[in-house]
């Protein structure tokens, strides 16, 4: 399909509307359920996934879908797509859970194994961020208008680092020893590759499991900003090229200026 703002206005409706049907559900007295990974689902995760695979199945009734919640779909079957949505409907259940704020409704379109566009929403903070390859970025708060976005040069002598709230590790640690100096900064779900899509922050490094519907969106949105994310060897992150849904370890980073990778200490 052809990427064009027609489109991406439209897959940032279905998001701000799964949203929205997020929020009471967060406000109010909900139940948690555990999956088969211990990984933590509410009512609110299946309400986001019907809002949103029945927006796509209106908007794109002949491009197939890909959910976190509904992720049971052979690999011989998902081989032969060329492109598909990719999606999780609610991104930081543990920050739901724990009604920090800081969870994302994340939509994204992967074609040839490249996110090529990606919303992220934000439903308590009201904040969208979007973006396509070829049209760049945005972010847009409440009802204001869209505003354009972009990463900034790296701070090299004190790199503004993105802290996982709920994934740390002595990988991490290890590889942030290796810095000269760094100032930390904490924040969960995708908002991650946002705030570095923004210019707020430098660098997120993840030595650690992700699914690939965890980070699609974000990246989509990072890439049409300037930025880049790529394995531990500096490989643009793929898609959908194995059974599995696991994504390699990788680097999330703006100003691809700066050697990011010196502070990995050989490959995974």
């Amino acid at each position: 399909m052809e990427l064009n703002q027609d489109l991406l206005d439209a897959i940032c409706r279905i998001a701000v509307d799964a949203g929205h049907r997020t929020l009471p559900i967060y406000h109010s007295d909900f139940e948690v359920q555990t999956k088969d990974d211990d990984s933590p689902l509410t009512q609110a995760d299946l309400a986001a996934h019907r809002a949103i695979t029945a927006g796509l199945s209106d908007l794109t009734p002949d491009c197939p879908q890909l959910s976190e919640e509904g992720a049971d779909i052979p690999y011989d079957q998902r081989a032969e797509w060329s492109e598909y949505w990719l999606i999780d409907p609610l991104d930081g259940t543990k920050e739901f859970v724990n009604k920090n704020d800081q969870f994302t409704i994340n939509i994204a379109l992967v074609r040839d194994h490249r996110p090529v566009l990606g919303v992220v929403y934000a439903p308590v903070m009201e904040t969208l961020w979007a973006g396509a390859e070829g049209m760049g970025a945005c972010r847009q708060q409440g009802n204001a208008p869209m505003q354009a976005i972009k990463v900034s040069p790296a701070r090299v002598d004190k790199p503004r680092v993105l802290v996982s709230r709920s994934h740390r590790s002595d990988k991490i640690d290890q590889l942030l020893g290796r810095m000269p100096d760094y100032e930390p900064v904490s924040m969960g779900s995708s908002l991650k590759f946002c705030v570095i899509a923004e210019g707020a922050a430098d660098f997120y490094p993840r030595l650690g499991p992700t699914s690939e519907w965890d980070t699609a969106a974000g990246h989509a949105v990072l890439n049409a900003a300037g930025g880049r994310i790529t394995d531990v060897r500096g490989r643009p992150l793929r898609y959908n090229e194995t059974d599995s849904l696991l994504n390699d370890w990788f680097l999330a980073y703006g100003d691809a200026d700066h050697d990011w990778m010196s502070y990995v200490a050989g490959p995974a």
